[in-house]
């Protein structure tokens, strides 16, 4: 009975197709044409710009100074109607910093490079483990409705390859009925036609990069007062005027000169 039973194959011959040697060339041309061209556009793609020249001028807080200071410049020569910073809670030196949100702090920096206070609109957002642009773009858009602001149109001003993924957030929050710019002004880190050469410009755009690919392959924005909660919004930091700010910024300095006989404000 047992030499009747049939054993299973275990193993099984396939024809095979390799390259040739042409063929190996052709793939190592395709794959080394392929990764010149995506290491010579995919900075491009991460940072558009595209901005309307109208309505209001948003300026992402955590941005650097010389992106403030582009900001200062695109407010003078564009037709805007305000000027208005972002951003959620300081993270790093939190002691040390006379500021609660990023969006004072940039605030105060525009201030101090001649913006006028009644031109600088303060919308910081609540603290967010993830989802933290589009929590600003939701502060904003919340702001925009409570404060009665005639908004048709908003430009946004981000940093390098970062401005892909904060205009494509900013859309999904305001859906249609709001037409969204964006301005990416380049890093001063290094060079962005050549950024795969630093170790800098390698982490920021393939970070960017893969950030911006999750963004579209698996975030859908939430309903309207769904995430985040919108009607807290207002009360975990309400937004504040830029003298406001300044007043804030002197009140702790000068508690801190007199906690640190060591340091002196300037």
């Amino acid at each position: 009975m047992l030499g009747a039973m049939r054993v299973p194959r275990l193993v099984r011959r396939r024809e095979v197709w390799l390259p040739t040697a042409w063929g190996w060339t052709l793939l190592v041309a395709l794959a080394v044409g392929g990764s010149w061209l995506g290491l010579h556009t995919l900075y491009d793609f991460l940072a558009p710009n595209q901005p309307l020249g109208r309505g209001l001028l948003v300026v992402e807080g955590w941005v650097n100074d010389k992106t403030l200071e582009e900001s200062v410049q695109l407010w003078r020569a564009g037709g805007y109607a305000r000027l208005v910073t972002t951003g959620g809670p300081v993270e790093r030196y939190v002691s040390l910093l006379p500021f609660a949100t990023y969006a004072e702090q940039a605030a105060a920096i525009l201030r101090t490079l001649g913006v006028p206070d009644r031109d600088i609109a303060v919308v910081p957002g609540p603290a967010s483990a993830r989802d933290r642009t589009f929590t600003s773009a939701v502060a904003l858009r919340e702001w925009i409705s409570r404060s009665g602001v005639d908004a048709p149109a908003v430009d946004i001003v981000s940093e390098g390859p970062h401005a892909r993924r904060t205009w494509d957030l900013y859309r999904m929050a305001f859906g249609d009925g709001v037409a969204i710019g964006i301005r990416s002004v380049p890093p001063d880190l290094y060079p962005p036609t050549a950024w795969w050469r630093s170790s800098a410009g390698t982490k920021d755009v393939l970070t960017e990069a893969i950030g911006w690919a999750w963004v579209a392959c698996f975030f859908h924005p939430p309903p309207r007062g769904a995430y985040p909660k919108t009607s807290d919004l207002g009360q975990a930091f309400p937004a504040v005027s830029a003298s406001g700010v300044a007043a804030r910024l002197g009140e702790q300095k000068g508690s801190a000169d007199a906690s640190m006989p060591g340091f002196r404000s300037r």
